[in-house]
């Protein structure tokens, strides 16, 4: 079976600016690290087989400029828009891209990474405007062709509204570095030229302008550094080895095929998405190519033509006998203040998230804390951010694994953990809370609701501790435990008939979420900030359990919108894309209290059994939902 991800959303663990702004630079990553092979695909296709590559073929290297200005920047769209509304999100951002790219002369990279996640944003509004304005069987007719025509739409504007907005960008900037060129200021042409080359404006920069002065230069003196402006390779090199050795484990594995390609294949390109995911590293990339033409300048470097592509390789072969170490120092320098710089704001993020936790080994972290030594353990508490859904249904699972070594099992929010907790059971993201308001209780994190190993380790510890013959507790614990594990009867405790509904239709995942929160509404049991409640959880940690089941529930802030326990239940025959899986049936939840904890203990059953899922998927009739549920109860 496959199981749902527990892992909870950084977002939960921190507040203001910094929060935003690294929220903002996760996004932008989410839509470079995905494609990151694709860049490797393009970057050895033009270091091998262009006119100037290691294995010149002309064959071959007609792949190099379609995959550049088609492929990537539409891969980017289409990542981006799957990140603001799933699949069909992707499809439209893909589409306004590709009118992006069709308007411009030059790659745009800048333009996918707007259009995209706009087009995607665009249609999940398009999806609110039509909500229950279209009739039975007409859904996938009209999802269809919204999708094609705003599609098509946003396509023209982007293909009829680019070309300005670059023309005009390119004036500027070619005035912009003329100006600093004729005053004596080259190495301030830095400040331009690496924001340009990052928005894949560089072939643009460098032969569009510094190519001609620079050959103009050359016929007079015989060199010309406005050759080394934008093809020094040491600022990329510099960003590219700082990645290498302090950035993420994930971005760790992609940098040295990235170094090799840059370095030697000449091919700066590759690595532009590192600053993009990261803006603000731009600053290294800035500053090595200042203090490298700084040197230069100094020193009287120059190359006699330009370095095309601009790999080390290069330029020693249009640098002048006797003019070595100019250039060697103006690369040599230019990487090492790239670096450096580049290491600085690297590591400081990442020593903010070592800080924090949980990105990088939550169950390392959870085994520095103080250890509750086994035998001693007598209360367990699942913790989750409101301590109502998933955390109720890993308790039921729990409770009756250890109550017959007499252990008791409770749920909690992860900020009402009782100072009596032994031991925490809770989301990866959520162990260093736990810590700080229980730092005596042992924390345990875990990523999966259903069968997690974590259940199994804790178990078995607590059965070797106690011993293999450990009897059943006689104590009111286990009496409590055994009546929450007996039989009960979903319609006479809080699912009403009347909020059993099928046949339902969502074209998207938070349709289905805003149509599940109107049946507590509907049932007296909420009120309609419960729904803005229940959006909020599902940003911050899917409520998709498995097995085409999905449990939507609000944060912990709404739940004084709730006057009674409810639950509801609403089928989605076709379907309903949600976080990578299909689902078909959707079981809202509105409690304040643990009058809910019966349903959850069937609902884990449920997730177990394959067949029952598929049966409630295909119900036809209330009665049929009420017995499935209560069969998995008795």
């Amino acid at each position: 079976m496959s199981l749902p991800d527990a892992t909870v959303n950084k977002n939960l663990q921190g507040h203001g600016v910094r929060a935003s702004l690294q929220q903002f630079g996760r996004f932008l990553a989410g839509m470079i690290m995905p494609n990151i092979g694709a860049f490797i695909a393009w970057g050895l296709l033009t270091a091998l087989f262009i006119e100037t590559g290691w294995t010149p073929n002309a064959t071959l290297a007609k792949l190099v400029d379609p995959t550049l200005t088609y492929l990537l920047p539409v891969l980017i769209g289409y990542t981006g828009g799957k990140i603001v509304n799933g699949t069909r999100g992707g499809v439209i951002g893909a589409i306004a891209t590709m009118g992006v790219v069709v308007g411009a002369d030059i790659t745009m990279f800048l333009g996918a990474m707007v259009m995209g996640p706009f087009a995607a944003w665009l249609l999940k509004r398009a999806d609110k405007l039509l909500e229950g304005r279209i009739h039975s069987g007409f859904e996938m007719l009209v999802d269809n062709f919204e999708i094609g025509i705003l599609g098509m739409t946003l396509a023209i504007i982007g293909h009829l509204g680019v070309e300005p907005i670059v023309s005009t960008l390119m004036d500027w900037l070619a005035s912009g570095v003329g100006f600093l060129v004729h005053h004596g200021l080259l190495p301030l042409a830095s400040v331009l030229v690496e924001p340009a080359k990052v928005l894949f404006l560089n072939n643009a920069v460098n032969h569009g302008i510094f190519t001609p002065l620079g050959t103009q230069e050359a016929h007079t003196t015989g060199r010309s550094i406005l050759f080394m402006v934008e093809s020094n390779p040491g600022p990329g090199l510099g960003l590219l080895v700082a990645y290498q050795f302090f950035g993420s484990r994930q971005i760790r594995q992609s940098t040295p095929g990235a170094i090799i390609i840059h370095l030697f294949g000449g091919i700066h390109e590759i690595f532009f998405p590192y600053v993009l995911m990261k803006p603000k590293t731009i600053l290294a990339t800035i500053a090595g190519g200042m203090s490298g033409l700084a040197v230069g300048v100094a020193f009287h470097a120059g190359l006699v033509a330009p370095a095309s592509p601009g790999s080390i390789i290069a330029w020693f072969l249009m640098c002048q006998p006797g003019h070595y170490l100019a250039m060697i120092a103006d690369f040599l320098v230019a990487t090492v203040v790239s670096f450096v710089v580049a290491m600085l704001l690297i590591r400081t993020d990442r020593a903010k998230d070592d800080v924090s936790g949980e990105d990088k080994n939550p169950t390392a972290t959870a085994a520095t804390r103080p250890q509750a030594p086994l035998t001693n353990i007598s209360k367990v508490v699942i913790a989750c951010d409101a301590g109502m859904g998933s955390s109720a249904m890993v308790a039921s699972t729990m409770k009756k694994r250890l109550s017959q070594y007499g252990v008791e099992v409770d749920h909690k929010a992860v900020d009402q953990i009782p100072s009596d907790a032994s031991l925490i059971l809770t989301q990866e993201g959520l162990v260093s809370r736990a810590h700080k308001r229980v730092p005596s209780a042992r924390v345990v994190p875990f990523t999966n609701y259903i069968d997690d190993p974590a259940f199994d380790r804790v178990e078995a510890e607590v059965r070797a501790a106690r011993g293999e013959a450990a009897e059943p507790a006689n104590d009111g614990e286990l009496s409590q435990a055994s009546t929450a594990n007996g039989p009960t009867h979903v319609a006479a405790s809080v699912l009403p008939r009347d909020a059993i509904r099928l046949k339902q239709h969502a074209a998207s995942k938070e349709e289905a979420i805003t149509m599940a929160g109107q049946v507590p509404i509907d049932e007296g049991a909420a009120d309609d900030a419960y729904v803005k409640g229940m959006l909020a959880r599902e940003e911050q940690i899917s409520t998709y359990m498995g097995e085409g089941v999905a449990i939507p529930h609000g944060v912990n802030e709404v739940r004084d919108h709730i006057s009674k326990a409810t639950l509801g239940f609403l089928q989605f025959p076709d379907g309903v894309e949600w976080d990578g899986n299909t689902c078909t049936v959707v079981i809202p939840i509105a409690s304040s209290s643990n009058e809910h904890l019966e349903i959850m203990a069937a609902l884990a059953g449920l997730l177990s059994h394959r067949e029952t899922a598929r049966h409630l998927g295909e119900a036809t009739s209330a009665d049929e939902v009420l017995h499935l549920l209560d069969s998995q109860q008795t």
